[in-house]
C-alpha cells in the first residue's frame, strides 16, 4: 500500500508561484511513476505533470515552461513547483503513484489563482 499527502496549495495572485509537495509511505519501492492531477470546476480530472522512476518527466502542454516536477529520495516526497500561475490553473491538486496496475491517490490540495 501507498499513501500519498499533498500539501502546499493555497490562494494567490495571477503571475505568482506556489509549490505542491507530497508525502509518500508504504510500498514506496514499488512505485513505477508518481504525478500530480488536477481537476478543475466542471471538468473532468487532467495530467499535469509525471516523473517516471528513471527521472524522466512529462508536463501537459498548458503547463509546459511554467511548473516544474521533481522529488527529494531522501525526503520521500515529490514537489510542483508552480510559477507564473494563471486563474486557469486553479483546481484542485491530487498526488498520484502508480504501482504496477494500481493507482493510488491522495486527498487533493486546493489552488486558486485570483486574476
Amino acid at each position: 500500500q501507498v499513501r500519498l499527502v499533498e500539501s502546499g496549495g493555497g490562494l494567490v495572485q495571477a503571475g505568482g508561484s506556489l509549490r505542491l509537495s507530497c508525502a509518500a509511505s508504504g510500498s514506496i519501492y514499488s512505485i513505477n511513476s508518481m504525478g500530480w492531477y488536477r481537476r478543475a470546476p466542471g471538468k473532468q480530472r487532467e495530467l499535469v505533470a509525471r516523473i517516471l522512476r528513471a527521472g524522466s518527466t512529462d508536463y501537459a502542454d498548458s503547463v509546459k515552461g511554467r511548473f516544474t516536477i521533481s522529488r527529494d529520495a531522501d525526503k520521500n516526497t515529490m514537489y510542483l513547483q508552480m510559477n507564473s500561475l494563471k486563474p486557469e490553473d486553479t483546481a484542485v491538486y491530487y498526488c498520484h503513484a502508480h504501482v504496477i496496475i494500481n493507482d493510488y491517490w491522495g486527498q487533493g490540495t486546493q489552488v486558486t489563482v485570483s486574476s
